[in-house]
């Protein structure tokens, strides 16, 4: 039933024949993260991506100094990677680590590879995922260059009200670019 969450999101960009997608999700292997574990550290080498399907990822570097900044957070129907790792081989500065429990279900580069070269609907289909991850940072970009810090939190309140009450206030606050204490103030606006 889990697969059927990865199989729906293939099939929503009308790209994959039901074959395709079937290939794709009998390459994948499931793990489960428990809260805190890592799907990558910095330094490793990130020869996977990974499908999210339950639970919360975030994305952090750690500064010279020793503070973690969260510049992602991954929920639930998305595909996540160290990507510059991914495309370069070559040890990652960002850390990927689990909010919350998370089952993942994992494919290999290898396998990916393996796959676009028997069928170019995978090139045309990674195409589309880096076209949207692209736009999706563009907006994250834009939205932290142009909004105030209430505007951003608006925004995800709209676009994930479910799982950020499981998201902690630490975490949260740094994706959003703010103190903890401003986004205390900024939450007592908003009821859950």
């Amino acid at each position: 039933m889990k697969n059927d969450l990865m199989k729906n999101f293939l099939k929503s960009f009308d790209t994959l024949t039901d074959s395709e997608i079937n290939d794709f999700i009998n390459s994948a292997t499931s793990k489960h993260l428990k809260k805190h574990d890592y799907y990558i550290k910095e330094g490793e080498i990130c020869s996977s991506i990974t499908f999210v399907l339950s639970g919360i990822l975030r994305s952090y570097h750690t500064s010279e100094k020793g503070d973690d900044f969260t510049y992602c957070i991954t929920f639930p129907n998305n595909f996540m990677t160290a990507y510059s790792s991914f495309l370069t081989n070559q040890p990652t500065k960002e850390n990927i680590q689990a909010i919350t429990e998370t089952e993942l279900l994992i494919i290999s580069k290898e396998k990916i590879q393996l796959l676009s070269h028997q069928n170019n609907n995978w090139t045309h289909f990674q195409k589309i995922i880096a076209e949207q991850q692209y736009v999706e940072l563009e907006k994250r970009i834009f939205l932290l260059q142009s909004s105030d810090a209430k505007k951003r939190y608006a925004n995800l309140m709209e676009n994930q009200p479910k799982y950020i009450k499981n998201i902690p206030l630490q975490y949260l606050a740094s994706y959003l670019g703010i103190s903890q204490r401003h986004l205390s103030r900024i939450r007592k606006d908003f009821s859950f």
